[in-house]
């Protein structure tokens, strides 16, 4: 066979792809879904989101084949990454001089008709492509060729966002400095997460408009919605983590308000079932605070209690009382409630114990001791007064910052 070309900018291409340590990782339903919906499509056995390593092509999906990787020397896909602007097709190998004698085409998996779709990331860095196979002569429609480009650019926004999201986990080394490092990354996560989950939304819905039928007869709306949860579940990261860098950044204003009705106007707001109720102890009082910080600390603590509630109905009792210096709170529910050996690691940010949805990002809690330190005070969980079942967060706020 021929020397393997390789493009211009290889070196560069292969620093750039090492970057997203995704190279040798476990299967992953995000990817496994891409293909498996792109097979569906393309109406092929077979589908692979191929990356193209040195002198291998290695699969993050490998829908319809048990391969994981194969020499690059070999590969269909090293050929795609040399045209990242176009499609890169093959409708029939046998008859191809560049992949007549291929041996993946003369023997297993007997790769006859082939179309690539190269990954490409904003630097201009093609790591490989999305790529269906058949194992006859065929072509794809110009709606097939659209949708396998389309899914082609989803792949690289989920590599983004491993990317960005490994970036995230590193600011952790440190709370001292967590202030100044989210700030910056806040402004990267609202460009370059933002649009990539918009488009990702918005190619779900094009899918399933115009792919409705196929998916009902194949079950691949189950992964179509496993792709949409996952967008939720990163929409709602970046948000909570813009929130978080605005708790710490924004100026802090105090008035006087009503701690009961405060309490009331948050349920209203959030508990749309009536599957939530709040027993105030002392709560119908005037204090001098931040109210939009209060209003943050209550919402986040509510809906954790609600969140992980075993029970049909939230039971939550908020206890208020003073002193000379501080506004001091006890905030139970009726809960599971938290291990002890876990009462310190619920407020680092990121930590989610174990409770993975699209709704449990791990930076409520920490979000809340955020403010509380903010205002002069202090948290932590400790075992329910009356000996019940149920989580305790005893908290208290200075009166004067």
């Amino acid at each position: 066979m021929n020397a393997i070309e390789v493009p211009q900018n290889e070196e560069k291409r292969l620093k750039a792809l090492d970057e997203y340590k995704i190279l040798d990782t476990l299967p992953e339903e995000d990817y496994d879904a891409i293909a498996k919906i792109a097979s569906h499509i393309c109406d092929t056995p077979i589908a692979l989101v191929s990356l193209i390593d040195k002198d291998r092509q290695w699969f993050k999906a490998n829908y319809g084949i048990n391969e994981r990787e194969t020499p690059r020397q070999i590969s269909f896909c090293s050929h795609s990454i040399l045209e990242p602007n176009d499609l890169f097709i093959i409708n029939d190998a046998t008859k191809d001089d560049r992949f007549s004698n291929n041996p993946l085409t003369t023997g297993d998996p007997n790769v006859i008709f082939y179309a690539g779709a190269p990954l490409n990331t904003d630097d201009g860095f093609s790591l490989g492509t999305l790529c269906v196979i058949d194992n006859e002569p065929r072509d794809l429609n110009d709606s097939q060729k659209k949708a396998l480009k389309l899914l082609a650019n989803q792949v690289v926004n989920l590599l983004e966002l491993r990317k960005k999201n490994s970036e995230l986990s590193k600011t952790n080394k440190t709370i001292s400095d967590l202030n100044q490092q989210l700030d910056k990354f806040a402004y990267q996560l609202t460009h370059n997460l933002k649009s990539p989950i918009s488009g990702v939304n918005f190619l779900i819905d094009v899918i399933k408009q115009d792919f409705a039928k196929d998916f009902e007869s194949t079950g691949a709306l189950n992964y179509v919605d496993l792709i949409a949860d996952r967008m939720a579940y990163m929409g709602n990261l970046v948000e909570e983590i813009l929130t978080y860098t605005r708790v710490n950044s924004e100026n802090i204003v105090f008035e006087e308000f009503n701690l009961h009705q405060l309490l009331e106007s948050i349920l209203k707001n959030i508990d749309f079932n009536n599957k939530i109720e709040i027993l105030g102890k002392g709560t119908d009082v005037e204090i001098l605070s931040s109210k939009i910080s209060f209003v943050q600390i209550f919402q986040n603590l509510i809906s954790n209690s609600r969140k992980f509630t075993n029970k049909d109905k939230v039971e939550i009792t908020v206890q208020f009382s003073e002193t000379d210096q501080f506004y001091e709170f006890l905030f139970m529910d009726n809960g599971p409630g938290i291990e002890k050996e876990y009462w310190d690691k619920v407020f680092v940010i990121f930590e989610t114990l174990g409770y993975k949805s699209k709704d449990s990002t791990g930076i409520g809690l920490s979000t809340v001791k955020s403010i509380i330190e903010r205002l002069g005070g202090t948290i932590h969980l400790q075992n329910r007064p009356d000996g019940k079942e149920g989580a305790c967060f005893n908290f208290k706020v200075s009166k004067t910052k």
